[in-house]
């Protein structure tokens, strides 16, 4: 019993002296098995070393998802049909969405009234055409289908309306609802271009800041009859501005002039931050992306806490952790272009938190300024290098290559100082 032999015993080897001993013929194998998981070990751990892995954090809706689609557009692989086809249904959802919030919007600042004024100035008009919907018919009829629901879902909501074939369709991996609000836009199209065209509307989209719509997807309604078509193929702009939510983590592999690089992907809303611990192991980079045009809005998931300040503090708490000691920290400001438009209506000073805000109204570099110092001001050590500091567009794949590509080359060689192999300056 215990230890012997469950299977018939080999007889000795015949032909007396000839020949290593059966243990030490194990020996020798279980030795060179050894080695070679040893040397596999090494080759693994030299891989691991070299690899260099960057982490996107920041709040909600900065744009740290954006900047992680721009670095598969520039050194990834093509999208597939499938993937382009969940982009085209998540486009056609995110539009609805939009206009849902704005056609509330618009209820809520009391502006209806200027809509029925605007739709009887243009009825009046002689070179007027009338004999498409006013833009309080499609206001009206927005407000039944995708507001209040009080209309009862017409036939043509099944598909573009026309019996022809639409490229896109519907796309199992963008979920239920952004199929459905797919199938709503096709159907209630003419009416949000008619009235995303008004004059109304673009009140309401300028008071915008007060209801959370991605300000990228003025782009989307700008273009109405192409996302429409039964042909439509979504853009590589399109599938940029396609607001996805991160609810997981995200990871991708890309080898750039023989550097591994992995880069992570994660949630930026608050009951998403808990995810952000597993991937804090042995990370090379972090790139902290805030939104510039942000200092004027609130927190979807906080209504009372001002954005810019949510980043602020966020920053605050990933500079100063202890995991991130011998990381370096590259700050994103994003948005530029929003951040350029938006200063011209909405003044940093007349925001609450930023009221010290001392320069001249409407000025983008002072404004830039202002917000590169109250980063700045969130550091326990003050050796933050200015080159660690890009101002952004995400959607600007011109600009996101510069970027990245600098960003890139401070990552490694601010690695080879933390490594020893290059001295410090």
């Amino acid at each position: 019993m215990g230890c012997g032999a469950s299977s018939p015993a080999q007889a000795p080897p015949s032909g007396g002296g000839g020949g290593a001993p059966p243990q030490a013929a194990v020996a020798a194998q279980a030795y060179g098995d050894s080695r070679t998981i040893d040397s596999e070990l090494e080759r693994m751990r030299e891989e691991e070393e070299g690899k260099i892995k960057m982490l996107l954090l920041g709040a909600g809706e900065s744009g740290k998802s954006t900047i992680f689609k721009q670095m598969r557009l520039l050194y990834g692989t093509e999208r597939s049909d499938d993937d382009l086809r969940m982009y085209g249904v998540v486009a056609r959802s995110n539009i609805v969405v939009a206009v849902r919030k704005l056609c509330t919007h618009l209820r809520n600042l009391g502006l209806e009234e200027e809509l029925d004024r605007e739709s009887r100035e243009n009825e009046d008009l002689e070179d007027g055409d009338h004999s498409a919907m006013t833009c309080r018919q499609a206001y009206d009829e927005l407000m039944a289908y995708l507001v209040d629901n009080t209309a009862i879902a017409s036939e043509m909501e099944g598909g573009v309306g026309t019996g022809e074939k639409d490229w896109v369709g519907q796309s199992p991996r963008a979920g239920l609802a952004a199929n459905n609000d797919a199938k709503q836009f096709l159907a209630h199209h003419e009416s949000i271009r008619i009235l995303w065209q008004s004059n109304t509307m673009k009140q309401v989209w300028d008071k915008r800041s007060a209801i959370n719509v991605i300000d990228s997807h003025k782009e989307y309604l700008n273009d109405i009859p192409r996302i429409a078509s039964p042909d439509y193929k979504p853009t590589t702009q399109d599938v940029l501005i396609a607001r996805v939510r991160t609810t997981q983590v995200v990871m991708e592999r890309y080898r750039i002039d023989g550097i591994d690089f992995e880069m992570y992907d994660v949630g930026g809303q608050r009951s998403e931050r808990r995810k952000w611990i597993d991937c804090f192991d042995q990370v090379t980079s972090v790139i902290f992306v805030a939104a510039l045009s942000e200092y004027d809005q609130t927190l979807a998931e906080a209504k009372r806490t001002n954005r810019m300040v949510e980043a602020l503090e966020l920053f605050r708490s990933v500079c100063n952790n202890r995991a991130f000691a011998n990381t370096s920290i590259m700050l994103f400001l994003n948005k530029r272009d929003i951040f350029a438009e938006k200063i011209m209506y909405s003044d940093i000073a007349a925001q609450r938190p930023f009221s010290d805000y001392a320069g001249p109204a409407k000025d983008f570099d002072h404004g830039v300024l202002y917000f590169i110092q109250k980063f700045k001001d969130c550091l326990i050590d003050d050796e933050f290098n200015d080159s660690f500091i890009h101002v952004t567009c995400a959607t600007d794949t011109n600009n996101m290559e510069f970027v990245l590509d600098s960003t890139r080359t401070i990552i490694m060689t601010d690695n080879l100082k933390r490594s020893g192999f290059l001295g410090a300056d």
